[in-house]
């Protein structure tokens, strides 16, 4: 059975779409989210809004969500895991690529801020740049405000927070809230490796066994405060075939692996996608494990990291564990930050 599911909830809520309805392309659900065995609706997720929450666990007044996992002692464990003093960039910024993947809410620009007004030559090397912080080529970190749940008739954010909103950003939770840096472990999923293919195809779900056996394979154990990077392979395949709508139709963790996300306390999520499965194979929930995660977990998500270095270097060495580094730039009311990150081997 075919099962097609329009993904367009979020976007048109939000009210943030530059595309009319017809130029967004349908994907079909993959059928696995169906099975009995992992199937997820709304009313689960409802459930799993007051089981899995960290809403009051580190103080009524928190702002951090998980990444208080990220102890002290979290981050001299991550910094005992360097002993090749190879660098590589776990990110990705943007381009002035009209593409389908980029410039979808606002138009990214760059330009010589010091121009003759009479030549029109430029007259020093001074520029400037303007991009939206969730453009789809930008390697982001969301803030804890970016993703609200309905509670008694109020927009909520993390903690029970009012969403509170206005032209200069988020009062609560946002980006510059978050901290200004962080230092731990990273462990890297590489499902493409893991399968034997370049790329998982778009709309390919992971699930808790597919967490599982790359535990056994790599010979790690996923834990509190590291950061969790997943692998589908997006700019493999976009470096091939080009640019597609990755946000309808992409890689991403089933809505089912969240209970587990909770479990082992994870302190922040990083995809080379969206992190959600697309379409998510949730009925009415367009991205559930970003509402769950954001919410209710307090768990960060990053979206579009870059995975592609860190992935060959971690191959080649046999070793997905490594000392993951990541500066917050501190937005005044921001709803994120570009994910400025490394990976250290």
């Amino acid at each position: 059975m075919t099962i097609k599911i329009r993904t367009l909830v979020l976007v048109i809520f939000l009210g943030l779409s530059t595309h009319s309805v017809a130029q967004d392309p349908v994907f079909d659900v993959h059928t696995s989210t169906q099975d009995p065995s992992v199937a997820v609706d709304f009313a689960q997720i409802k459930t799993w809004e007051n089981e899995l929450s960290n809403w009051g666990r580190w103080g009524s007044d928190d702002q951090r969500g998980t990444l208080n996992l990220i102890t002290r002692e979290k981050t001299r464990e991550a910094a005992r895991l360097v002993r090749d003093g190879v660098t590589v960039p776990l990110a990705r910024f943007v381009s002035e690529e009209v593409a389908m993947d980029s410039q979808r809410w606002v138009p990214t620009k760059h330009w010589m801020t010091m121009v003759d007004p009479t030549t029109g030559a430029v007259s020093a090397a001074m520029d400037a740049v303007s991009f939206g912080l969730h453009d789809g080529l930008l390697s982001h970190i969301d803030a804890l405000c970016h993703y609200a749940a309905d509670r008694n008739g109020k927009r909520v954010i993390f903690n029970g927070y009012p969403q509170a909103l206005d032209h200069d950003g988020c009062k609560d939770l946002a980006v510059e809230r978050m901290g200004s840096g962080y230092v731990t472990r990273g462990i890297l999923v590489d499902m493409p490796l893991l399968k034997g293919v370049e790329w998982l195809e778009p709309g390919t779900p992971i699930y808790v066994s597919d967490l599982i056996e790359w535990e056994e394979y790599a010979g790690v154990k996923i834990d509190s405060g590291d950061a969790l990077l997943i692998r589908g392979g997006r700019w493999a395949k976009r470096a091939k075939d080009g640019p597609w709508a990755y946000n309808r139709g992409g890689v991403g963790l089933h809505a089912s692996v969240v209970p587990w996300l909770r479990e082992r306390d994870i302190g922040l999520l990083v995809s080379d996608a969206v992190n959600d499965v697309q379409p998510s194979g949730v009925e009415g929930v367009n991205r559930p494990v970003h509402h769950l995660s954001i919410v209710f977990l307090g768990l960060p998500l990053v979206d579009n990291g870059y995975l592609e270095d860190v992935a060959r270097e971690a191959a080649a060495r046999h070793r997905w564990e490594f000392m993951v580094s990541w500066h917050i730039t501190q937005v005044p009311g921001g709803t994120a930050s570009p994910f400025n990150a490394i990976a250290t081997f």
